[in-house]
């Protein structure tokens, strides 16, 4: 009894960086779905690998939460760590999203600004998972100065994407004569750059973590 009374911190940044890793198994696997599209084998496939990816990061976010709950001593803000989880789920949210509304719409083929949209994705993926596996060790100048560099990168990213979207929208509503078709794509086009809004959030997340506690 009295063991369970003793602070503990709780191991939150290892938790952390199995998220991320289940974050970018997702957007791989939906970058080989884009790129597979016209397999119809390899693109249930490659939902599925979606799909199992998106299953783990929730059972991380979780078992994040439950140990919030239960620890006394957190080595960030409660807030903090509340928010970055769950934000990081959002992003395996949406990508798994962006995977069921293809099928769903059952969209027949893949556009250029689709398979540029999920570059950017999986680029923005890969830069969050960077900043979250050195989250444990800002107390080091270099290294919180090294995440800051990789959460501007992120924006940048974002940005890229809004660019590209931009341009798809004005694209299809200008050249698409297939109503059913412009709904289609505008949806997907909207989702898979909300997924690179969303990293954008996790890297605002992870500077606010940096400024307080480095």
């Amino acid at each position: 009894m009295f063991g369970k009374l003793l602070p503990r911190e709780g191991n939150f940044f290892e938790m952390f960086n199995q998220h991320a890793d289940r974050i970018v198994e997702a957007a791989r696997a939906f970058e080989n779905l884009v790129a597979n599209y016209n397999d119809v084998h390899l693109r249930e496939q490659y939902n599925r690998d979606v799909d199992n990816a998106e299953r783990a990061a929730d059972r991380v976010t979780h078992d994040v939460n439950r140990l919030l709950h239960k620890t006394f001593i957190t080595p960030i803000d409660r807030e903090q760590i509340h928010k970055l989880i769950n934000t990081m789920d959002d992003v395996a949210d949406l990508i798994q999203d962006s995977a069921e509304t293809m099928a769903l719409y059952d969209v027949r083929h893949m556009t250029e600004e689709i398979v540029r949209l999920t570059a950017l994705s999986v680029k923005c993926c890969d830069r969050l998972k960077d900043a979250v596996k050195n989250l444990g060790k800002i107390a080091d100048p270099a290294v919180a100065e090294a995440v800051l560099k990789t959460c501007e990168e992120i924006d940048r990213l974002e940005s890229d994407a809004d660019r590209v979207m931009r341009s798809a929208m004005s694209k299809l509503f200008r050249e698409e004569p297939d109503v059913r078709e412009v709904i289609k794509l505008k949806a997907i086009y909207e989702l898979l750059e909300t997924i690179t809004d969303k990293c954008e959030d996790v890297a605002n997340v992870i500077e606010g973590i940096i400024l307080e506690n480095s």
